[in-house]
């Protein structure tokens, strides 16, 4: 009697959450208010774990197909830009943004893997819910390198979808993160978002357009422009507690839309400058960052007061 009541104790949860989250054995997916908002993809075959689709509260989708899905029309360059990912270019002199198995060119210590060691959690919930992984940063002997933990939650909202990234990476050995342009946290943007059709970046101090914004630094930017006859954006926000905040901005007109705090020679054009970070073996560096996919521009969604309230967050 008492498992059958633990049962549908169970199922109830499960069929009154606004928000699910349910694992199948290469992802796990999150709907929203009873719609699919994306995957979050972990198998064999994802050489970094990433998610894809994702969507805004009225179902368009607002990132990049390509390379997981071929749609006409669509870019086909930067195979390794899928969805929205979080890697780094240099690592150790190994490359785990252009990972590609197929992809041309490599590190010069080779590309990396980041293996899914274990999914951690998975909990749905009435206004928000959360997927938690352990994964490994392997070099291309499958030597580990760095020790991730990740969670990821997601939180209804009537107009908004809300997702909060909360990264730790504790060093297997001293390892050094690179001066590059090419990371850390990134999304790639679908075709009608692209500066050359609609889209526009702004950053918190008002500067707009990628020759403005790329390369600069900000607590915040947002990608804003018309999809399907509406005007959707994403902000991505970067916690005051991350390392170098405010971080600089890879962000391209084409559609990338990455937080990147290492590429300062890249960024600043200054050979003379390193944006280099060690980490010793066993200690850790953690990363939060803030994803809203809203309505309107920037100042419709009210980006600059949500990143005061997301200041806050301990």
């Amino acid at each position: 009697m008492q498992l059958r009541a633990f049962s549908l104790m169970v199922f109830s949860v499960a069929c009154f959450a606004q928000v699910q989250i349910k694992q199948s054995p290469d992802r796990v997916s999150v709907s929203i208010d009873g719609k699919p908002f994306t995957e979050f993809f972990v198998g064999a075959e994802a050489v970094k774990p990433y998610l894809h689709p994702l969507r805004t509260a009225n179902g368009k989708i607002v990132t990049r197909s390509y390379p997981m899905e071929t749609v006409e029309g669509e870019a086909k360059d930067h195979p390794h830009h899928r969805g929205l990912w979080m890697t780094h270019g240099l690592l150790n002199e190994v490359d785990f943004w252009a990972n590609e198995k197929n992809q041309k060119g490599a590190g010069k210590a080779g590309r990396g893997t980041i293996v899914t060691r274990r999914i951690t959690k998975v909990e749905s919930g009435k206004k928000k819910g959360a997927i938690g992984a352990n994964f490994e940063w392997q070099d291309p002997t499958g030597k580990g390198l760095l020790a991730e933990t990740r969670l990821m939650t997601f939180y209804t909202h009537p107009t908004q979808r809300w997702i909060d990234f909360d990264v730790t990476l504790t060093a297997m050995e001293d390892v050094v993160f690179g001066d590059t342009k090419e990371g850390m946290f990134a999304i790639r943007l679908t075709t009608a978002l692209e500066e050359k059709h609609t889209g526009k970046m702004r950053s918190a101090e008002g500067k707009e357009g990628e020759k403005a914004v790329w390369g600069t630094r900000s607590p915040w930017v947002d990608y804003a422009g018309t999809l399907d006859g509406e005007k959707v954006g994403l902000a991505i926000l970067d916690h005051p507690s991350n390392p170098r905040h405010p971080t600089y901005w890879h962000s391209r007109g084409y559609g990338l839309f990455a937080a990147n705090p290492f590429g300062v020679r890249d960024f600043e054009r200054d050979k003379t400058k390193s944006g280099d970070m060690k980490l010793a073996k066993g200690s850790a560096v953690r990363f939060r960052y803030r994803l809203i996919i809203h309505p309107g521009d920037a100042a419709d969604a009210k980006i600059a007061e949500e990143f005061g309230k997301y200041s806050k967050v301990k």
